[in-house]
């Protein structure tokens, strides 16, 4: 019962996301992104400003085609480099506002069906969901650590 309840809740996430993308897709003006695009900003998201370097590693691109997806990227609004204060040499992807404007309905579903949980289900429920999710997260999907171990700089917003 667990599995199908869990597979339900993750494939509803899923067709939202999949649905807004080829939306998009249709709709397909100057700056709209192709599904590869948003899947490379998803990873970026996920990653919290990684360097074009690891965002290669972790989309496992080549250094150039990394670079030439960031740079479409960056010319269409979606994303920025940012300089490092610690290296200067080194530059962090950072999501723009635009993203989140023009593909929000991706985030702002996952808000809307928290908040449907918040008034449905006692607030010691919702806590105990919360700490549930916190340890799924950090102790049960060790495999997804790759996103820390690529990162070198702890997770992201997007990854927990």
């Amino acid at each position: 019962m667990l599995e199908r309840n869990f597979q339900r809740v993750y494939n509803r996430f899923k067709l939202s996301l999949y649905a807004r993308i080829f939306k998009e897709d249709r709709d397909g003006g100057k700056d709209s992104l192709t599904t590869q695009e948003v899947i490379s900003m998803e990873i970026i998201n996920c990653m919290n400003e990684p360097t074009v370097n690891e965002f290669a590693a972790m989309a496992t691109l080549s250094a150039p085609n990394a670079a030439y997806r960031v740079n479409q990227l960056v010319k269409k609004g979606y994303i920025e480099k940012v300089q490092s204060d610690t290296d200067k040499r080194e530059f962090h992807l950072r999501i723009t506002p635009k993203y989140e404007e023009d593909y929000g309905d991706i985030f702002n579903y996952m808000n809307m069906v928290c908040q449907r949980i918040r008034k449905r289900f006692p607030e010691e429920d919702v806590e105990k969901l919360d700490e549930m999710l916190g340890i799924i997260v950090s102790e049960l999907m060790k495999e997804t650590d790759v996103l820390r171990l690529v990162a070198g700089r702890g997770s992201g917003r997007g990854s927990e």
